[in-house]
């Protein structure tokens, strides 16, 4: 099992070794075409706008609001590795950032131990989220449809329509407030997790498993791999980083309320899907997400410092995801064009 390769469409040295500059650069340009856009409209509306774009605290103002959409994002990409959708990354962040401040203000439980509750919690809804798909052979996108509609129901249900407020500690508001080389630490929380699943997913064998699953889950099946154990694994590790990002949301906002959380789904699944189009073409990766989750936060910045109306972010948000869209199904077309079959055997007659 440790041979089996990615199905991503990147070129390998062998490809590019004796093509020509220009044949080199056709054949990067789709790989790291978006890459190339990102640092282009930094670079433009670095130019037209000298004063506000390219500043130290523009940069710490894109980090602090996007670092939770890639938290999200990034979980997100575990069970898109395996061929399945989590939806729940946006329905749960709503519950999970309401039970981090509740559990402290109404219930008195030290954060600390507030966090582990809801990471468990997420755990748990991730668990039962493989449990629909594996054992009940819901597909996912309507298991985690109806999971997010259930978890939004209890957050409505818990909140009784109101803010959860209350005063929390220091050290709680420090999760996010705290600043390292000028910029906020969860920048660096999102960092260390995209390198930890970056490993994980490229270089471990779980890694390969996920992505061979997702290729072909009976081909897969019949190589030994437990299916079932990993994809369930997928959702948990999923709902593990939903929970994490929720707590964030809570130190971040100090308020909990149900109706804020549900605009994170839609820009963390268009920074997945981007991911899939991108450094690795043809499957979703941690870099690609990266960058997804980058080239909206640089357009979007640029859009509304340019004074873009307040339905700019998911205007622009929508019309990226249609475009990622469009693009993973070209590349995985193109994909199985260039599959390549084996000769047929028999000497001709």
């Amino acid at each position: 099992m440790a041979g089996i390769e990615s199905n991503a469409l990147e070129p390998t040295p062998g490809e590019l070794r004796g093509l020509t500059a220009g044949a080199k650069l056709m054949r990067l340009i789709p790989v790291y075409g978006l890459v190339i856009l990102t640092v282009l409209l930094i670079a433009l509306f670095s130019i037209l706008l000298p004063d506000t774009f390219p500043t130290m605290l523009n940069l710490r103002s894109i980090v602090s609001d996007k670092a939770i959409i890639a938290l999200l994002s990034l979980a997100a990409v575990i069970p898109m590795a395996a061929g399945r959708i989590d939806l729940t990354v946006g329905w749960g962040i709503v519950l999970w950032h309401i039970l981090a401040i509740s559990l402290q203000t109404k219930y008195g439980v030290p954060w600390p131990l507030a966090a582990l509750i809801v990471i468990a919690l997420g755990a748990a809804v991730g668990f039962f989220n493989g449990l629909l798909v594996e054992v009940a052979a819901v597909d996912s996108f309507i298991a985690t449809l109806g999971t997010g509609t259930v978890i939004y129901a209890v957050a409505l249900w818990h909140t009784d329509g109101r803010q959860m407020v209350g005063q929390l500690p220091d050290s709680f508001y420090a999760l996010t407030t705290t600043q390292l080389f000028g910029l906020p630490i969860t920048g660096y929380f999102v960092v260390l997790v995209a390198i930890l699943m970056w490993i994980v997913l490229e270089y471990m064998p779980i890694g390969r498993y996920l992505y061979a699953i997702g290729a072909n889950p009976k081909a897969a099946a019949l190589n030994g791999i437990p299916v079932r154990r990993f994809v369930m694994g997928a959702f948990v590790a999923s709902g593990i980083l939903t929970a994490i990002a929720g707590i964030l949301l809570a130190s971040k906002l100090r308020i909990g309320q149900a109706s804020v959380g549900l605009e994170f789904l839609l820009p963390a699944l268009v920074g997945a899907f981007i991911g899939s189009t991108t450094i690795k073409p043809g499957r979703v990766n941690v870099w690609g997400t990266m960058i997804g989750v980058a080239i909206l936060a640089v357009g979007i910045s640029g859009i509304q410092q340019f004074g873009g109306s307040f339905f700019v972010e998911p205007l622009f948000n929508g019309l990226t995801l249609l475009v990622a869209v469009v693009i993973a199904g070209y590349t995985q077309r193109k994909q199985r064009a260039v599959v390549k079959l084996p000769a047929p055997s028999g000497n001709p007659s």
